[in-house]
């Protein structure tokens, strides 16, 4: 080689390390931080940290990476720093180390759905540059840190379904940029700081299932921004401020179990924009505005469990859009409208209510599902399937069995026939009820009917739960493989029962969330048990209960039926996570019921009422069922024996 050549390749060299060095590198003591987060929490598996974090193209920077570490670089300084990092839902355990506090360019840190435990540290207030921060769905312990308050930037604040304590500090006021609060489930108590009324750029609060105390704050009718305000579950008092008359943006509105005062809905005046509107257990009294029925936009409104009364608008029957329309237990009266079964409508709840006159025409029989029990309504126009022309004898004497008094029934709750080592009949409660439901059993001894609907389900609807596991602590596992499933309120009834004493059995077992060292076994199902009116069970928990998912547990009571009914009501108050280990996770179940009356043999379900069973069947060949009957008595019966209970959500995915 010449000299002339010798000279161009040692320029080509120094040109190349000069390139090299020239590449911005990661700021040493943020690459030393996040190699002792790795190690902390178990990413070598993800993260191959022997090569500088910030190397373009690196597979951990895209922004469907996970974990991901994007950076941001400056050619002026040659460093880069990291700007966002993500490490979301792979099951990551132990406390919050101190060395993340070193990446003081974070912008955007997500460590939802995983099982961090310990408190939230407060020198999290070192993070001034953050702006999305989601500590969601995790096993998070302490109070909230008020240092909180101090990441002023912040757009995006997530600390659901943890297992914080104490109040919210009135420092989270100071998040003025603030656009999204999500501290459902989270644990927090006390009453809500008048300082968040001035968060003015909030437009989403989730702050379900927290036991917070005092009045539905009158400042949120300030926070204008607002589209999406959740509280259900709480413990906070009425009525709704007529502020909230000026929350015109909301699409969202879902308030919930509140006590205290009644409640009006003259503050719906101009919230054409809403989309989703429950006020369910409000305590919400006085009349429906026409208005209501003019709100284009609203595809699905739920004031069951309150005070209404007076009749259903007639602007009802201009419902664009409406889908599911939950009215019962209310004290509405009058007739329906006669058009109110729009084509768009899915559902229809006027259950329990002292309506009177004809059912609607329904466009398509098969399309919408429709619960009138314990109204006075004329069923005769009415042909919806096997359900209706089961019950249709009863529109006459002549065409039904007679009257034979049981003294039992047992049913497999979401499953088919099954007979106990006991030799009880459990039966066949596979009917698919929809989202306004009554069912009644080919036998006439038991009826069930169900009202709500998972309107944020992404799967679509659905009443049953099933499993392959096997289930433990039970002789039957084959009874706890399904279940009946409710958003709300779910009622099994016995029907024709002799009066007397009876012992109620309720058999459970929680199939859907998980018994793991996964962030899927964080969720709690709460529901509350009512039998003949009464609470026998507040806030139940059935994994706590039995010890663990898919394990049997069994809870027996005595109650008395004194008109030949019996009234078992499974009924949601708002309490719980609402999606873990998926959405829409919430709500009562129950895996069979085994009524008999007291004294009665083990097997009599399947004995005596076999016979008697057989007799009723072999009069029934070919009685169909229709409502009007069955609803009359229901509502005659709920009158005379009105329940004293009128009651009757979520981490978000990653919001923002």
């Amino acid at each position: 080689m010449g000299v002339l050549g010798l000279s161009s390749s040692i320029a080509l060299l120094v040109a190349v390390l000069v390139t090299v060095s020239a590449q911005p590198q990661t700021d040493p003591n943020e690459v030393a931080a996040l190699g002792k987060i790795a190690e902390h929490w178990g990413l070598g598996r993800f993260l191959n940290l022997t090569v500088d974090p910030c190397t373009p193209n690196a597979p951990w920077a895209p922004e469907n990476a996970n974990p991901r570490i994007a950076c941001g670089c400056s050619t002026a300084s040659n460093a880069c720093h990291i700007t966002h990092l993500k490490v979301y839902a792979l099951d990551i355990v132990g406390e919050i180390p101190s060395e993340l506090f070193a990446l003081k360019e974070l912008v955007d840190l997500n460590l939802a759905q995983n099982v961090l435990s310990g408190p939230i540290p407060v020198e999290i207030e070192q993070l001034s540059k953050m702006e999305y921060l989601s500590l969601g769905i995790n096993n998070l312990s302490g109070t909230v840190p008020p240092q909180l308050g101090n990441l002023t930037k912040l757009i995006s604040l997530s600390f659901s379904s943890n297992n914080l304590h104490g109040p919210l500090p009135k420092e989270l006021g100071k998040l003025i940029n603030l656009q999204q609060l999500y501290i459902d489930s989270s644990g927090v108590t006390g009453p809500i700081p008048q300082e968040l009324g001035n968060l003015k750029l909030l437009q989403k609060l989730w702050a379900s299932d927290n036991l917070f105390t005092g009045m539905l704050p009158e400042f949120f009718g300030t926070l204008t921004e607002l589209m999406d305000l959740r509280f259900e579950g709480t413990l906070l008092e009425g009525p709704i401020p007529s502020s909230f008359s000026t929350l015109t943006k909301l699409n969202n509105l879902i308030l919930g179990d509140l006590t205290g005062e009644d409640s009006s809905l003259d503050f719906l005046q101009n919230q054409t924009s809403l989309s989703v509107l429950s006020l369910r257990n409000c305590r919400v009294s006085g009349q429906i505005p026409e208005q209501l029925g003019t709100f284009s936009e609203l595809i699905y409104l739920d004031l069951s469990f309150n005070k209404l009364s007076g009749q259903v608008p007639a602007s009802f029957q201009d419902f664009n859009q409406i889908q599911f329309l939950f009215l019962g237990n209310n004290n509405l009266s009058g007739e329906l409208p006669a058009n109110i079964v729009s084509s768009s409508l899915l559902a229809l709840d006027v259950s329990f209510n002292p309506l009177s006159g004809n059912l609607p025409l329904l466009f398509d029989n098969g399309r919408v599902s429709l619960n009138f029990v314990g109204t006075s309504l004329n069923a005769n126009n009415l042909e919806n399937g096997k359900t209706f022309d089961m019950l249709k004898c009863l529109n006459s004497s002549t065409n039904c069995p007679a009257k034979v008094r049981a003294s039992s029934f047992a049913v497999n709750c979401g499953g088919t026939d099954q007979i106990s080592a006991s030799g009880v009949n459990f039966e066949d409660d596979s009917e698919t009820l929809g989202a306004a439901s009554l069912y009644r059993s080919s036998n006439h001894q038991w009826g069930v009917s169900s009202s709500g609907y998972f309107i944020f389900n992404p799967h679509g609807p659905h009443d049953i739960a099933e499993t392959d596991s096997q289930i433990t602590g039970a002789l039957e596992s084959e009874l706890y493989k399904t279940a009946r499933i409710s958003a709300n309120s779910l009622r099994y009834y016995g029907l024709g029962l002799r009066n007397g004493k009876y012992n109620v059995e309720l058999h459970f077992a929680e199939i859907k969330i998980e018994d793991s060292q996964s962030w899927k076994a964080l969720g709690r199902r709460l529901f509350d048990v009512y039998i003949q009116g009464k609470r026998v069970l507040q806030d139940f928990n059935i994994q706590k209960e039995a010890g663990g998912s898919n394990r049997a547990s069994i809870k027996t009571f005595e109650a008395n039926v004194t008109n030949t009914v019996i009234d078992i009501h499974f009924l949601w108050a708002g309490r719980g996570t609402c999606c873990i280990p998926a959405q829409s996770t919430y709500g009562p179940l129950v895996s069979a019921i085994h009524v008999m009356e007291d004294g009665g043999s083990v097997g009599s379900s399947s004995n005596s009422d076999k016979k008697r069973t057989a007799r009723i069947l072999g009069i029934a060949l070919g009685c169909a069922g229709a409502l009007i009957i069955i609803s009359s008595v229901f509502y005659l019966w709920w009158t005379k024996n009105s329940p004293e209970h009128v009651q009757v959500h979520t981490d978000s995915p990653r919001k923002g």
